[in-house]
């Protein structure tokens, strides 16, 4: 059975950081590419970093304050999130694909003063 379990979300004000967490099971982690993606209130959810077993990518409005990485050894991937903005404010999703793809079930973000 395939789980994604995210963890580490919260509330946090401007400037804060928080760490998210993706605990995986049920397939072959070391293989599977892994995204955090997040969906605001009213918004179309979007893809926020993703990892191969070699490479990261970003989306513009988060680099420089997100890195992601992975521990194939845990079946883990990681966001840190680092000087967080009011609008990084959602619900973010761990995502892995390969042939198929498999969703967490979400953890909320909410940056607030």
């Amino acid at each position: 059975q395939v789980q994604l379990v995210e963890s580490g979300g919260g509330f946090v004000q401007p400037g804060g950081s928080l760490r998210l967490s993706c605990a995986a099971s049920g397939f072959t982690f070391s293989m599977y590419v892994m995204s955090w993606y997040r969906q605001a209130p009213g918004k179309e959810r979007e893809l926020v970093a993703l990892i191969t077993s070699g490479t990261t990518n970003y989306a513009d409005s988060v680099k420089g304050r997100f890195t992601i990485s992975r521990d194939n050894d845990k079946n883990t991937v990681y966001l840190q999130m680092n000087s967080l903005k009011p609008e990084d404010t959602a619900v973010y999703y761990c995502m892995a694909r390969r042939v198929y793809t498999y969703w967490g079930q979400g953890t909320q973000v909410t940056v607030s003063s």
